[in-house]
């Protein structure tokens, strides 16, 4: 049995977004499965779908990244293997292309964890990873427009932030991720994103912290999406992977999904894998467009949970 699930983000997808996102998620979930039918490694598998997004500028990660406050690009990214609890992860890293490929390079060629800055810069810059403006346009014009309606209203800006975005859906949010399980059992997740539009520069989210927005286990493996805050309060992935241990995986993730709509907010969409190959998905935004492939069978492409 092998399986891969990903997602492109949860938030708000609609009008012209909507196709270039299906297109994507359908696009990288195909990659990832093509790696795990040739028999595969499934961080091979997870990194080359989230690959496959981060070079797609629909999405918020690698090429098509949000703006920080100063209008620069701060990225995020993370890997974890079940075998070992093996992770790598890298934290408001600049100018490169595939922040996720950094981020495994620092699981196999480091003794560390997690790489921030100017340092996960220059570890990039050292194993080969050049030079690479992930700013496109219509980011930049976005971030415009965000920044003139910031200062117009004049008051504080970190109070502001969530209702500022709330009136400019077209920004984009999120994050992109894969879980993968490959024919020998492993489970791997791999995450990455851009952030929030706006953010304070130096802000780091949830996806390169293990167990908030990226993990894996022997037993599952998650990749979570939203306000990035919230995951890193309630430790979101490993709740799920904790809950599949003791049944369904959907249910595992549904649970979380309720606790934290209780608790905490709304804003987080969640893929989980077992090692069975049974996938859950959900998300209490309006949107998250994923796509899944179990064994041999035909890609599963959807803007959201019915």
């Amino acid at each position: 049995m092998f399986a891969i699930v990903v997602h492109g983000g949860a938030g708000v997808c609609s009008g012209v977004h909507v196709e270039p996102a299906l297109r994507g998620v359908r696009e990288a979930a195909r990659v990832g499965h093509g790696v795990l039918a040739e028999g595969g490694h499934a961080l091979d598998a997870a990194v080359a779908a989230v690959m496959v997004l981060e070079d797609d500028p629909a999405f918020n990660a690698g090429t098509g990244s949000v703006l920080n406050l100063d209008g620069e690009v701060e990225m995020d990214a993370g890997v974890m293997l079940s075998e070992g609890l093996r992770t790598g992860n890298v934290a408001a890293l600049r100018r490169v292309k595939n922040p996720v490929a950094v981020a495994r390079a620092v699981m196999e060629q480091t003794d560390h964890v997690l790489l921030a800055g100017e340092g996960a810069g220059r570890f990039a810059r050292a194993f080969g990873f050049t030079d690479h403006d992930p700013i496109i346009a219509e980011r930049r014009a976005g971030w415009q427009r965000a920044r003139a309606a910031m200062e117009r209203r004049g008051d504080a800006y970190l109070p502001r932030l969530h209702d500022l975005l709330a009136r400019h859906p077209e920004l984009p949010a999120g994050t992109v991720g894969a879980v993968a399980l490959d024919g020998q059992g492993r489970i791997a997740a791999a995450t990455s994103t851009g952030g929030v539009t706006l953010k304070l520069p130096g802000r780091i989210g949830d996806t390169p912290l293990p167990g908030a927005g990226n993990y894996a286990t022997p037993n599952a493996g998650v990749s979570a999406t939203g306000k990035g805050e919230l995951m890193m309060r309630f430790l979101t992935a490993k709740a799920v992977c904790d809950g599949a241990r003791a049944g369904d995986i959907q249910t595992a993730v549904d649970a979380v999904l309720a606790a934290m709509a209780e608790q905490i907010g709304r804003d987080v969409g969640i893929i989980a894998l077992d090692k069975r190959g049974r996938v859950g998905v959900g998300h209490l935004t309006p949107a998250m467009p994923h796509a899944w492939c179990v064994g041999t069978g035909e890609p599963v492409v959807r803007l959201s949970v019915p």
